[in-house]
């Protein structure tokens, strides 16, 4: 019998001081069987750091194709393409060609060697940025998740504070590949 994927209800309040933009958005997010909470969360701060019209999770974990989040425009072209972790490079190469905008955010203790060994073919994609999470940030907000959660995250530089109805947490990011 195949594992059933938890559901997580999220309200997000969302202060983007950055680009001056002030929404709120709720949603439903499976968590797949196999991952783990602190993916699934930075599943989350992606989703909300790149949040525009049409971007949505897509199946991820459950369809090996599909990037963690998308966007994808009324005539179906692919517009953002999101994946978290430490994807091959050949993956992102194809990602890149499909849809205008791919984004890279890493977040565990094996980023460092991951992005060393592949940072120099990565540049040569020009529609490719990659982000890293501070690893033991992520944990903290894992340590906050409930299954019907109320979440206000500023985000100010390249920091998000978190604060839900268990804590607060501050999540940063760097920087490791701009689009060019």
């Amino acid at each position: 019998m195949a594992l059933k994927p938890t559901i997580y209800k999220m309200s997000i309040n969302r202060s983007d001081f950055n680009n001056d933009i002030y929404d709120a958005f709720n949603f439903t997010l499976a968590q797949h069987p196999s991952e783990n909470l602190e993916r699934m969360m930075a599943r989350v701060v992606a989703y909300c750091l790149q949040y525009q019209e049409f971007l949505a999770f897509s199946k991820g974990l459950f369809s090996v194709d599909d990037p963690d989040i998308w966007a994808k425009n009324l005539s179906d072209e692919l517009l953002v393409w999101i994946d978290m972790g430490e994807p091959a490079f050949e993956r992102i190469k194809k990602a890149s060609r499909r849809a205008k905008s791919v984004y890279i955010y890493t977040f565990n203790s094996k980023s460092d060697v991951w992005w060393q060994q592949g940072k120099k073919d990565f540049s040569k994609l020009k529609n490719v940025e990659v982000y890293q999470f501070e690893f033991a940030q992520i944990q903290e907000l894992a340590l906050l998740v409930q299954r019907s959660m109320e979440i206000s995250m500023t985000m100010s530089g390249q920091t998000c504070y978190i604060a839900t109805q268990k804590g607060e947490c501050e999540i940063n990011y760097v920087t490791l590949q701009s689009a060019q």
